[in-house]
């Protein structure tokens, strides 16, 4: 492969780690929010997010994506592909990380909530300085998983246009008529982006524990 095709790789490369890195921070947020809301345990709200957790989490992120691409007109929306593309990402992970998050708040006991109000802790300096880290703790694994599911799903949101790396090395594969080597170069792409978001896994655990501690 020369120079161009390199080139072309590259741009692939940072259009996808653009749209998944915008869609994970906003889905750990968001997730963060729904699960939050969902433990306020009012019936009829927590219905509606648990339907709307279920719908996120069943619908394939083609579908989800194609489904926001041609409905938004139809609402007096004018999205551009990218936005599309975030938008799909961060409903999809959004409602796999409510549950995660919603697990690590129900891993909170009840005597450590006592504890703290026997202190005199207000909720909200019990949720910062107790809760929180020891969520960030227990979700950690689990988040990042998602997160690598994430960028590893993100080759669907090809499918409105978008010019990602899977986009990319199509259209090298189509004008070489050579697959494999763009498809290697793809996949160790992948691997790499992978691979340092594991690193920063490892890194935010020991500075977790740490804070926990």
């Amino acid at each position: 492969m020369d120079a161009q095709t390199w080139k072309m790789l590259w741009d692939g490369a940072c259009v996808t780690a653009w749209i998944s890195g915008i869609s994970i921070a906003l889905g750990v947020v968001i997730g963060l929010g729904l699960a939050l809301l969902r433990m306020a345990r009012i019936p009829i709200l927590d219905q509606i997010l648990a339907t709307w957790i279920s719908l996120a989490r069943s619908a394939p992120l083609v579908t989800l994506t194609l489904f926001i691409f041609l409905a938004a007109p139809g609402f007096g929306m004018t999205l551009d592909r990218e936005l599309v593309a975030i938008t799909a990402l961060t409903i999809n992970t959004s409602a796999f990380n409510a549950e995660i998050w919603r697990g690590a708040v129900q891993s909170f006991s009840k005597e450590q909530r006592e504890a703290a109000q026997a202190c005199g802790m207000s909720s909200s300096l019990m949720f910062r300085r107790i809760m929180l880290p020891q969520m960030v703790v227990a979700s950690l694994p689990g988040l990042v998983n998602e997160m690598s599911f994430l960028i590893k799903g993100s080759p669907a949101v090809a499918i409105i246009g978008l010019v990602d790396l899977t986009r990319v090395t199509n259209r090298i594969a189509a004008v070489t008529y050579e697959p494999l080597p763009p498809m290697l170069a793809a996949a160790a792409i992948y691997m790499v982006m992978v691979a340092l978001l594991i690193k920063v896994q490892a890194i935010a655990e020991r500075r977790a524990n740490r804070l926990a501690l």
